[in-house]
């Protein structure tokens, strides 16, 4: 009878042949061959090169922090990365995680180590009905019976290909308990291999020749990552071959990439580029376009969709139009909708898409971007007045929309931006002349805000490069643990700038914030929704071994953030949410004011 450390170590060599350099390990007993077949291979944790046959592994306790940090390390490298639970509750928390990359087409490889069949349902410890349990969050889900290497290698080889979004490779063996249809998977994303293990769980003390040899299954196919610009020039030269002359707009969402800017200027159409498009210095890029748009809805004809909008609701307001026809750029398969879910017309044709949209009229970009840099300054100078107000009445001399500005300058690398306000602070003040990040990430698929500091120390380290994460203080606090490093662990080199304003301050921007000017609901409201918090970020930081500097003032923040990321560190920036509603009443004033042609009102 084949061993569990056979299997492990059949299953580990087929995942780095097809690709795999990173996985996260979470401690357990029943995961055990899998932690020892991958120490077998595993690199020194200082070292920054993965060379063949080798894999980097990355130590973390808790399960939910480790999934956001393997989905971090996929989003980084563009790689598969994997990550390893013992059997039970384990399992369960990688959930959060899951979903995230079940909507952002994240490959994300789940090993879950589980009790052999003739212990399932029958009490024993630690045991409960795991393999399935992401449901159809997952492109497949595997359970491998207990010491049968070719049903694992031959399932190890098809959640991979799903997890990359091809086909299956041809089968050896027919796993038990497959639904073989959801292995025809339409783009790339999470998958479960659930392995089963049998005593013993630990390497024999005398090694022994492996008796497996995997070598037939051919993997080669899965190692190459798909070309995310692979269309732009394509998409760049149709757009120039378009006749027609159309009032378009074009919007980036989350994940657009380079392509949508490209399109765009090809055609001289409007570009609303959300931060994480990674879009937004395309040359008709529109600054503080959402405040804008409200005022313009109308004088739009078709809208051209890259990537997925998640931000604001005036760009779901041009989309849900029926006087709008609009159209989705979808070259490969979607992960965030179902097929007839959604009104916009499908076009994968870079050609069709740009007959679809046609050029814009003479001065059509021009003018939407001389609004939006005529609002943008507008709305820097009223977060700046808003900022000396407060130092004034020696409160906090810092809002969250002053902030985003003054970060995006300062960030020429890698930025992670939270959910919640601080990507929306981004997406409304972020300039659009070249200045700023080279990359934006955010974990838009669900948009939670766990796992946000994670997911952030996963880019850093997949990249290798420092990154700088925005995210207001709930965010933070929601993650906590992912700060906690065993000794010995790699550390990244992650810079957390927290904007702390002791508690939730999106929803007064919301319908709620009106319900709390209600008689008899302020205190309901502030503690349901604005969920005030009293923690020492300072020693919260300490705790983790974590380098702290907390700022209230414009100069310090500067400083701060013109400093290099080296290890890791906390700028706590304080502010006071209570003077948040004011200031964006103001920027809505103001946006009001430039379309009727008042700008210095």
């Amino acid at each position: 009878m084949t061993d569990a450390m056979t299997v492990a170590r059949a299953v580990v060599r087929l995942l780095i042949d097809g690709g795999v350099r990173d996985v996260v390990v979470c401690p357990g007993s029943r995961s055990a061959p899998l932690a020892y077949a991958l120490a077998e291979v595993a690199v020194p944790p200082d070292a920054v090169d993965v060379p063949p046959g080798r894999v980097r592994l990355h130590v973390r306790i808790d399960e939910r922090a480790a999934g956001f940090t393997a989905l971090g390390l996929a989003r980084g490298s563009g790689l598969p990365a994997a990550v390893v639970t013992t059997s039970g509750t384990a399992v369960g928390n990688l959930m959060p995680a899951v979903m995230e990359a079940n909507h952002s087409a994240v490959p994300l490889l789940v090993l879950s180590a589980d009790r052999p069949e003739e212990l399932r349902g029958t009490g024993a410890n630690q045991t409960t009905r795991q393999f399935g349990l992401f449901g159809v969050h997952v492109r497949a889900a595997l359970d491998v019976p207990a010491d049968d290497p070719a049903a694992a290698l031959d399932a190890a080889a098809r959640v991979l290909a799903a997890a990359k979004g091809l086909d299956a490779p041809g089968e050896s063996g027919e796993p038990a308990r497959q639904d073989a249809a959801l292995l025809r998977v339409a783009a790339p994303g999470p998958v479960q291999l659930n392995l089963a293990f049998r005593d013993p769980l630990v390497p024999a003390e005398e090694p022994a020749d492996d008796p497996f040899d995997p070598s037939p299954v051919d993997v080669s196919t899965l190692v190459t990552p798909p070309n995310e610009d692979a269309g732009a020039g394509q998409s760049s030269r149709s757009a120039a071959s378009a006749t027609a002359t159309r009032r378009t707009v074009v919007v980036a969402g989350d994940g657009a990439g380079r392509e949508a800017a490209l399109f765009a200027a090809g055609l001289g159409l409007p570009l609303l580029a959300e931060p994480s498009s990674n879009a937004r210095h395309g040359a008709t890029a529109v600054a503080a376009y959402r405040l804008l748009l409200p005022h313009l809805l109308e004088t739009v004809e078709r809208a051209v969709l890259f990537g997925r909008p998640t931000l604001s609701r005036p760009v779901a307001a041009l989309l849900a139009r029926r006087e709008v026809d609009t159209a989705l750029y979808a070259p490969t398969p979607v992960a965030w909708f179902d097929p007839g879910r959604r009104r916009e017309r499908l076009i994968s044709d870079p050609g069709e898409l740009a007959d679809f949209a046609g050029a814009g009229p003479a001065g059509w970009a021009a003018d939407w971007q001389e609004r939006g840099a005529h609002l943008a300054a507008r709305l820097r100078d009223l977060a700046e007045a808003d900022a000396r107000e407060a130092e004034n009445r020696e409160t906090t001399g810092v809002n969250g929309p002053l902030l985003a500005a003054r970060l995006w300058r300062a960030t020429t690398g890698i930025l992670v931006a939270g959910s919640s306000n601080p990507i929306r602070d981004l997406d409304l003040m972020a300039g659009v002349d070249g200045a700023g990040p080279d990359r934006v990430i955010a974990n838009r698929g669900v948009a939670g805000i766990d796992g946000t500091i994670s997911t952030a120390s996963g880019v850093a380290l997949g990249t290798g490069r420092p990154v700088r994460v925005l995210l207001g203080d709930i965010t933070y606090l929601h993650d906590a643990t992912g700060w906690y490093l065993g000794a010995g662990e790699r550390e990244p080199d992650l810079q957390a700038v927290v904007l702390n304003d002791a508690g939730g301050a999106i929803f007064g921007l919301l319908e709620h914030g009106r319900v709390a000017g209600r008689p008899g609901w302020t205190n309901a409201i502030e503690r349901l929704f604005g969920t005030p918090q009293r923690v020492d970020l300072s020693a919260l930081a300490a705790a983790y071994g974590i380098r702290h500097q907390r700022v209230s003032d414009v100069d310090a923040l500067d400083a701060a953030l013109a400093a290099p990321i080296r290890g890791r560190s906390v700028v706590e920036v304080v502010a006071d949410r209570t003077r948040l509603a004011g200031l964006h009443a103001r920027f809505t004033e103001a946006a009001a004011e430039i379309v009727n042609g008042r700008p210095d009102r």
